[in-house]
C-alpha cells in the first residue's frame, strides 16, 4: 500500500482557511432573524412603555412640578436619541455589532431594574405628601435623585447599543451571495423589522400603559423588566448561530483629518483648475478635482510635495496632512444638508412638547369610551402612531395609484415638497392644540374648577385626537422624507450617518424644548404670577404656550423654504461646474 504523503505547511493553512470559511458561512441565515427581531421588539416595548406615564410618576412620587418633570424627561429623551450615534461609531470602529447589542441589552435591563426598585423600595423616593393639606411635600434627596438619574442613564446607554445595530446585524446574517440573487429576502426583512417596531410602540402605549394605570407603579415598572429579560435571553440563546462580523471603519476620524489638514494647509495657494495631479485621490476615482463649493476644504487634498506627502505605494504619508478628494467631498455633502436637516427640529420639538403636555390635558378631561372603560392618559400618543401608519398605507396604496391612473403617468410628490407639507401640518397641530386648550380652560371656569388641579372636566378627551393626528401627519411627511432625502444625497458608505441624523435631530429638539419651556416659565412667572405652564393645567395658559410654538413653527416653515432654495441653487451651480469640466 502506498503511503499517503503529508501535506505541506502552505497546503495545511489553505485547507484550514477554507474549512474555517465554510464554518463561518454556515452561521447566520434566516434562522437567526427571529431572535434579533425579538430582542429589538421586547426592548422597544419595555423602554417606550416607561415613557408615557413618566411625567405622572415624577409629579406624584417625586413631587416635581410640571416644568421640572418635563425638563427631566426631555433630558432623558435627548440622551436616548443621542446615544445611538455613539453606539454606531463604537460598533463600527471597535466592538462589533454582536457585542454592542449584548452590552446595550445588559445596560437596559440594569437601568429598568433600578427604575423598578425606585417604585418597590420606599427609601428610594420621597415620602408621601401630608395627607391633611396635600401641600407639604418633601423634595427628593440627592441619593434618591441620583438613583433615578442613573436608571434613566443606563436605559439610554442600552438604547444606544441596541437600536443602531439591530437592523444592520440582521443584514449581516443574510448571505450577501444569496441576496444578490433574491433581493426579496432583504426587502422582507426590512418590512418585518419596521412592522415589529411599529407594533412594539403600539403595545407599549396601550398594554403597558394600561397595566401601569390599573395596577400601579410596582407592577407597571416590573413588566418592562420581565420583557427586557426576555429580550436578552432570546438574543444570547442564539449566540452560536450568529455570523459575527467586526468592521473597522472610523468616519468621524476621517472627517476630523479633513478639517485639520485643511487648517494646516490654509496658506497653501490653490493650484490651477486643470491641475489634476495636484490633488490626492483614489485610483480610478470619479473625483479627480474637488468641487468649488466650500472651497476652503479643498486645501486638505492639495499635494504640496509628492516626495514628502506620498508614500512609495502612492498612499498618503500622513492622513492628518493630506486627505483624498473623496473624503473631502463626503464631508461637504454632510455640511450642505445640515441646514435642511435643521428645519425638521421644530417638528420634533412640537411632538416632544405635545406628547407630554397633551397627556396632562388628557388627565384632566373625561376619557371614558364606555361607562366601564376609559382610555389611559398616556395612551393618547397612540393616535399619533396610528395616523402615521394609516397615512403611509393610504399614500402608497391608494392616493398615488389613483392619481397616477387619473393622470395617465406615474405621480409622486417630491421629497422637499413633502418636508414642507409636514412643517405646515406641525404648525396646524399647535394651532389646534391652542384652540382646544382655550376651550378646556373656559370649561374649567364655567364649572368652577379653575383652582382644583385634581378636577376632571365634563369635556371629552377625544377633542385631543385631531392634534395628535396632525402631529402624526407632520412626522409621516417630514421625517420619512428627510430620511429618504439623506439616503439619496449621501454616498453609500455614509448610510450609517444618514440613518443617525434623525435621532440626532430628536436629541437636539429635546434640548431646545428644555430651553423654550424653562425660558417661558421663567419670564411668565416673574412677579409671583402663576405663569403659562403651572402645575395646575386648568389655571395655566397652555393655549398661549401652544400659540408660541405655532409661531415658531411658521417661522421654521419660512426657514425651510429659504434652505430648500439655497440647496437647489448650490446644486445647480455644482452641475454647471461639472458640465464645464466635462467639456474641457
Amino acid at each position: 500500500m502506498k503511503k499517503m504523503e503529508k501535506p505541506t505547511a502552505p497546503e495545511q493553512i489553505e485547507v484550514m482557511t477554507t474549512h474555517q470559511h465554510s464554518l463561518t458561512r454556515r452561521k447566520g441565515g434566516l434562522i437567526t432573524i427571529p431572535f434579533i427581531l425579538a430582542n429589538e421588539f421586547f426592548e422597544r416595548v419595555a423602554s417606550h412603555g416607561l415613557l408615557p406615564n413618566m411625567v405622572f410618576y415624577l409629579m406624584k412620587e417625586y413631587h416635581m412640578g410640571v416644568a421640572q418633570a418635563t425638563t427631566t424627561i426631555f433630558l432623558w429623551n435627548a440622551a436616548t436619541n443621542f446615544t445611538p450615534l455613539l453606539g454606531a461609531l463604537i460598533s463600527d470602529s471597535c466592538l462589533g455589532r454582536f457585542l454592542t447589542i449584548g452590552l446595550g441589552s445588559s445596560f437596559s435591563l440594569l437601568g429598568m431594574t433600578l427604575m423598578w426598585l425606585t417604585a418597590m423600595v420606599p427609601y428610594l423616593r420621597p415620602p408621601p405628601c401630608d395627607q391633611t393639606t396635600q401641600t407639604i411635600c418633601e423634595t427628593p434627596t440627592a441619593l434618591q435623585m441620583a438613583v433615578l438619574v442613573i436608571s434613566m442613564g443606563l436605559i439610554s446607554i442600552g438604547a444606544g447599543g441596541i437600536r443602531p445595530c439591530s437592523l444592520a446585524f440582521g443584514v449581516d446574517q443574510l448571505d450577501k451571495r444569496s441576496n444578490s440573487k433574491n433581493k426579496g429576502v432583504l426587502e422582507s426583512y426590512f418590512g418585518c423589522y419596521n412592522a415589529c417596531t411599529v407594533i412594539a410602540v403600539l403595545m407599549s402605549m396601550t398594554a403597558v400603559v394600561y397595566i401601569q394605570e390599573q395596577h400601579g407603579w410596582k407592577v407597571g415598572f416590573g413588566v418592562p423588566v420581565i420583557l427586557m429579560f426576555l429580550s436578552i435571553f432570546l438574543f444570547f440563546v442564539a449566540s452560536p448561530l450568529y455570523f459575527k462580523l467586526k468592521e473597522r471603519t472610523n468616519l468621524l476620524a476621517g472627517f476630523a483629518q479633513v478639517l485639520i489638514a485643511a487648517y494646516k494647509n490654509r496658506k497653501v495657494p490653490f493650484p490651477p483648475r486643470d491641475s489634476d495631479n495636484k490633488y490626492y485621490h483614489k485610483k480610478n476615482s470619479e473625483f479627480i478635482v474637488p468641487t468649488e463649493n466650500l472651497r476652503f476644504l479643498n486645501k486638505a487634498c492639495i499635494i504640496r510635495n509628492p516626495e514628502q506627502d506620498l508614500a512609495p505605494d502612492g498612499s498618503a504619508s500622513n492622513p492628518w496632512n493630506l486627505c483624498t478628494v473623496e473624503r473631502v467631498e463626503e464631508l461637504k455633502v454632510i455640511i450642505r444638508v445640515i441646514p435642511i436637516w435643521s428645519t425638521g427640529i421644530m417638528i420634533s420639538i412640537n411632538v416632544s412638547q405635545g406628547s407630554l403636555l397633551q397627556v396632562l390635558q388628557a388627565s384632566s378631561m373625561d376619557r371614558h369610551l364606555t361607562s366601564n372603560f376609559e382610555i389611559p392618559a398616556g395612551s393618547f400618543a397612540m393616535f399619533l402612531v396610528v395616523s402615521i401608519i394609516m397615512w403611509i398605507f393610504l399614500y402608497d396604496r391608494v392616493i398615488l395609484p389613483l392619481a397616477s391612473k387619473i393622470k395617465g403617468e406615474p405621480v409622486r410628490l417630491g421629497v422637499k415638497l413633502r418636508m414642507g407639507i409636514g412643517l405646515f401640518f406641525s404648525c396646524m397641530s399647535m394651532v389646534v392644540a391652542g384652540i382646544v386648550e382655550n376651550i378646556q380652560q373656559s370649561k374649567a371656569i364655567m364649572e368652577g374648577n379653575i383652582n382644583n388641579p385634581q378636577a376632571v372636566l365634563e369635556m371629552s378627551a377625544l377633542w385631543l385626537i385631531p392634534q395628535f393626528c396632525l402631529n402624526g401627519l407632520a412626522e409621516a411627511f417630514n421625517s420619512i422624507s428627510q430620511s429618504e432625502f439623506f439616503h439619496s444625497e449621501f454616498p453609500k458608505n455614509l448610510s450609517s450617518i444618514a440613518s443617525a441624523l434623525s435621532g440626532l435631530g430628536m436629541a437636539v429638539a429635546n434640548l431646545l424644548a428644555i430651553v423654550v419651556l424653562s425660558t417661558v416659565d421663567q419670564i411668565t412667572t416673574e412677579g409671583g404670577k402663576d405663569g403659562w405652564v403651572p402645575d395646575n393645567i386648568n389655571k395655566g395658559r397652555y393655549d398661549k404656550y401652544y400659540g408660541l410654538l405655532a409661531i415658531m413653527s411658521f417661522v421654521s416653515l419660512l426657514y425651510f423654504v429659504l434652505c430648500s432654495w439655497a440647496y437647489d441653487h448650490s446644486k445647480d451651480q455644482l452641475s454647471e461646474v461639472g458640465d464645464d469640466d466635462h467639456k474641457e
